[in-house]
Parts: structure tokens; C-alpha cells; sequence
């Protein structure tokens, strides 16, 4: 069984790590403890929305970017627990350790880039 506060830690320290940033960096930032933030990233305390809020604007990233990533990468894991193309051929199955990777942008530029090119597409 996937955790949603798993998922929500993994894609958190992905951030930050992309970033080269420390825990002590964005915890300041934030106005969390390092420890909490620690635990956190781990997916061993359920954050509220009043923190992500905070952690995803320590981190420059808006909430709604990291809540998609964390449905991305949840979609994937149900995928890999009943894969709905349990049938189909091997390669045409979805590589979820590709599209994790590349979910998460590097950088706030990257993201402000990359929903600017969703809003002219829409």
C-alpha cells in the first residue's frame, strides 16, 4: 500500500535536493523545525496544508505543482499494484522510474516555464 504522505516526502526532498539545498536551509526558510521537516520528507508525519504551503513557497514551487507530482507518482504506484495494461507487451507498459525522474522540474524558472507552456497550449 502507497502512502500518500510518502509520496508527498519523496517528491519534497526531490525538490530540495534539485535545488542543492539543506534542511536547514529550507526549514529556516519555511519557519519549521529541521527535524519536522525531517520527517516530513521522510513520510513520517502528515504535514497540514498551512505547511506545505509554507515549504513550497520556501522552495519557490507553487503547491499545485508538487500535489500534481504526487498524483503523478501515485497514479504510477497503483499502476505497479494492478497494472491496468497487465497484457500488453512489455514495452508498451509505462516506465514509471523514467517518468518519475523527469516530473519534477529543477529549478522555480523551470516550473514558471513549463506552466507558461500549458497556458498557451490550452
Amino acid at each position: 500500500m502507497v502512502l500518500l504522505r510518502q509520496l508527498l516526502g519523496d517528491v519534497l526532498r526531490q525538490l530540495r535536493l534539485r535545488q542543492g539545498r539543506t534542511l536547514r536551509e529550507v526549514s529556516a526558510a519555511a519557519r519549521v523545525s529541521l527535524g519536522y521537516l525531517s520527517e516530513v520528507e521522510r513520510g513520517q508525519k502528515e504535514a497540514s496544508s498551512e505547511l506545505l504551503a509554507s515549504i513550497c513557497k520556501a522552495l519557490g514551487v507553487p503547491l499545485s505543482h508538487v500535489l500534481r507530482d504526487v498524483s503523478d507518482q501515485l497514479a504510477l504506484a497503483e499502476l505497479q499494484q494492478e497494472p491496468v495494461m497487465a497484457g500488453a507487451p512489455e514495452h508498451e507498459r509505462i516506465d514509471a522510474e523514467r517518468i518519475s525522474s523527469e516530473s519534477i522540474p529543477a529549478t522555480p524558472e523551470t516550473i514558471e516555464s513549463a506552466l507558461r507552456a500549458d497556458m498557451v497550449a490550452a
